[in-house]
């Protein structure tokens, strides 16, 4: 399995690349929605773009005992909220997570993730090939209300 690791500040988004990567994921305007006392959910937001087909099939972070890749949408009438298996990244184009669409889910929080709280959020993305890679962000926490920060896409770097 390869392995990203991505850090996204209030500047940009740096890359490092430990092994070559298949898919070649950037990520843009990450953001994970700050809480409240007590909450025990939040979502992690962004903008994702891969080189070559793939679908994100999971998430994990150290913040929350349950992480998952959810959309939402209208079923009769109704907005419902699920996970789903995979999301899918055709190749070049940018797939929004954002609220009120596809998102990460973070549940079972094991405390309060406050404004300017930098969040470790680790995707799982799989090639067309089956071949797997990581990519490990550092997310910056934000209230809803807070303006989003262009972050600029993600550079590679090789290591």
């Amino acid at each position: 399995m390869s392995r990203l690791v991505l850090s996204v500040s209030a500047v940009f988004v740096s890359l490092t690349v430990s092994l070559a990567a298949q898919a070649q994921v950037t990520v843009k305007d990450a953001w994970v929605r700050a809480t409240v006392p007590q909450q025990k959910a939040t979502g992690a937001f962004m903008q994702l773009q891969s080189a070559q087909d793939a679908k994100l099939i999971s998430a994990q972070s150290p913040v929350a005992g349950v992480v998952e890749v959810h959309e939402m949408a209208m079923d009769g009438g109704v907005m419902k909220m699920r996970a789903v298996p995979s999301l899918a990244l055709p190749a070049g184009k940018a797939v929004d997570l954002k609220p009120g669409g596809y998102h990460v889910m973070l549940m079972d929080l094991k405390g309060q993730v406050k404004d300017g709280d930098t969040v470790p959020v680790t995707l799982v993305v799989e090639g067309k090939d089956g071949k797997r890679q990581s990519v490990e962000l550092k997310v910056p926490a934000r209230t809803a209300a807070a303006p989003a920060m262009n972050h600029g896409a993600g550079q590679m770097h090789k290591h």
